[in-house]
């Protein structure tokens, strides 16, 4: 059976309303991404709405065969990467001054607090998995990601069994960041192909004055550079301002929706359509001062 998915009616984290489909995902990974692979859609079930297709290299956008379907972009984003063969020295070297000097900053700070030592450790094998995602688990609940977004660290034991098969086969890497002997952020990374992917990570709030996150990274990307297992680290779908600052790549991407020509998808992806246009009129007007605070309240 084809699985259900959220259409989500979204604004930042907030999600005011959702739609229910069986949709078909066809997801890029970077390697496929960067190589250029043309789109290619396997066969609708029977009981599909249509596909989901993500990452798709805005430049094949033109070549998806839509079978008769009604296709609409739902998201249009960069896909940032960063090169892990340039190295540790040049992949610093593309990082601004302040970036530099901020990052420096950031980690002396929390170094401070912490009897001026940074605790960090590694988990890359099915023990120290076993070890991580306890820990990890109890930092995810802290989070926005888990409280808004339902992206915390997964606890169900399917996907814990998958995360476990994969550290098995040296296809996971993980850290923690300790602060007086308890873990206030994670990152939990697995592999696709030559690929390092950005797949769960957070912090406890309570500390974003320390910034662990960023400090946890930058340790994270050290420890790869020295490891040479992996060609790419992958930031995945979506933008942000540290994925942008931490990349030295991008690929700009689309998500796409295919849905079967009915009545109701087609009032759906209207009501979509107009809600993402409202969303993106209201994030123009909140650059124009005049309408700053009619904006703000929008994204509330």
């Amino acid at each position: 059976m084809t699985p259900v998915m959220s259409l989500k009616f979204q604004v930042g984290a907030r999600t005011l309303a959702s739609f229910s489909c069986r949709l078909v995902r066809v997801a890029y990974s970077l390697d496929a991404v960067l190589a250029g692979a043309p789109p290619v859609l396997p066969t609708l079930p029977v009981d599909a709405d249509g596909y989901l297709v993500t990452s798709l290299p805005e430049t094949a956008l033109d070549e998806l065969d839509g079978r008769s379907l009604i296709m609409a972009v739902r998201q249009r984003y960069v896909r940032y990467f960063v090169d892990l063969s340039a190295g540790e020295a040049a992949w610093l070297a593309g990082l601004s001054g302040s970036a530099r000097s901020g990052l420096k900053r950031k980690a002396k700070k929390l170094a401070a607090a912490n009897g001026d030592a940074l605790d960090i450790r590694r988990y890359h094998d099915a023990e120290g998995f076993a070890a991580f995602h306890p820990l990890a688990r109890a930092v995810s609940a802290t989070t926005y990601q888990e409280a808004l977004l339902g992206s915390g660290l997964p606890e169900d034991d399917r996907s814990v069994r998958h995360l476990r098969a994969l550290a098995e086969s040296d296809r996971l890497r993980a850290w923690l960041l300790f602060l007086d002997g308890a873990p206030v952020a994670y990152l939990c990374c697995t592999a696709e192909g030559d690929s390092l992917r950005y797949d769960h990570v957070g912090h406890d709030p309570a500390h974003n004055a320390l910034s662990p996150g960023a400090v946890l990274q930058v340790e994270a990307m050290r420890d790869l550079f020295a490891e040479g297992r992996f060609a790419r680290f992958d930031f995945t779908e979506g933008e942000g301002q540290h994925k942008r600052q931490f990349s030295t790549g991008g690929t700009a991407c689309v998500d796409v929706l295919l849905l079967r020509r009915t009545l109701g998808n087609r009032a759906m992806l209207g009501a979509l359509r107009g809600f993402d246009e409202a969303m993106a009129l209201a994030k123009r007007a909140a650059a124009h001062p005049a309408l700053a605070k009619l904006a703000k309240k929008i994204r509330r």
